[in-house]
């Protein structure tokens, strides 16, 4: 028997910081949705009491260091599961891009595993138990649109986006989460009104949901790594109908409602970019 779970990257559509709380993390208010570009995990049981990863990607460990093996080892210590598993994970997803592809292999984990074990954990309790893995792990869990609410792990499924392409930019340099939270200054940073994208993805409006888009940790990612303004800036310039950091970044990406407009945009990346995606989001 072999389980495969899919795990979807996600983009943020609008991300504003409320403030730092008593326990160090920072109050956050998020819209994400997934989008087409996944890694594939594929999950089969070992006699042996052990985890064992494999990967088509050379960028990142294969032990108790991966976020992989660290959900893994905490479904089986909260279940009191004896046996084994091997892991494989098809790597599309960029590492350390602000797609969420860890936290979505976490999350993929969690429901193969739920399969593979008959556990019979709902998705609901696998979200609770993501959110000890990580913020986004929740969210992950069950996809789709959704608005993040606390450190990122409350969340409220909504209407789906009206479907669009997605042009995705990583640049060379990536960036993690804690650099840009360490010493973050939130009184600085521009505020973004997420009722007004909650509106216009309820109204199904695909021009509002682009212009209500907005990062609220887009500028503090461009003062360590200026090549994300000027991605952003090309993808206007090629036609794009909003760009936007994904995340604490550093990906940009662009939405674009027509298939001729997005491919150019994409055409025009491709000229001066190494990792460049046409996606789109998922229904």
């Amino acid at each position: 028997m072999e389980v495969i779970e899919k795990a979807p990257a996600k983009i943020n559509l609008n991300l504003d910081v409320l403030g730092k709380r008593d326990d160090g993390y920072h109050e956050m208010r998020m819209v994400m949705t997934s989008i087409d570009l996944a890694d594939h995990l594929t999950f089969k049981p070992l006699e042996e009491d052990r985890i064992v990863l494999h990967s088509n990607s050379g960028f990142m460990p294969l032990d108790e260091r991966n976020i992989v093996y660290k959900t893994a080892l905490l479904v089986k210590e909260r279940f009191n599961v004896t046996k084994g598993v091997d892991i494989t994970i098809d790597k599309q997803i960029p590492i350390a891009a602000g797609l969420g592809g860890g936290s979505s292999d976490a999350a993929a984990t969690l429901r193969g595993l739920n399969r593979l074990w008959n556990l019979g954990q709902s998705l609901e309790d696998l979200a609770l138990l993501g959110a000890e893995i990580g913020s986004d792990v929740p969210y992950c869990v069950h996809g789709r649109t959704a608005h993040a609410t606390g450190r990122g792990e409350k969340i409220e499924l909504i209407e789906e986006i009206p479907q669009c392409w997605v042009v995705l930019v990583k640049p060379r340099k990536g960036i993690s989460s804690w650099m840009i939270f360490e010493n973050l200054n939130v009184e600085s940073l521009q505020r973004y009104n997420t009722e007004e994208m909650l509106e216009a993805i309820k109204n199904h409006d695909y021009e509002q949901v682009a212009k209500h888009a907005g990062n609220a940790l887009e500028q503090v990612s461009v003062e360590k790594q200026p090549a994300i303004k000027q991605i952003k800036e090309k993808m206007l310039q090629f036609g794009a109908d909003a760009a936007l950091m994904s995340g604490t970044g550093p990906t940009i990406y662009g939405l674009c409602k027509h298939s001729s407009r997005a491919h150019r945009v994409y055409n025009g990346l491709k000229g001066f970019c190494d990792e460049v995606y046409l996606v789109r989001t998922l229904k």
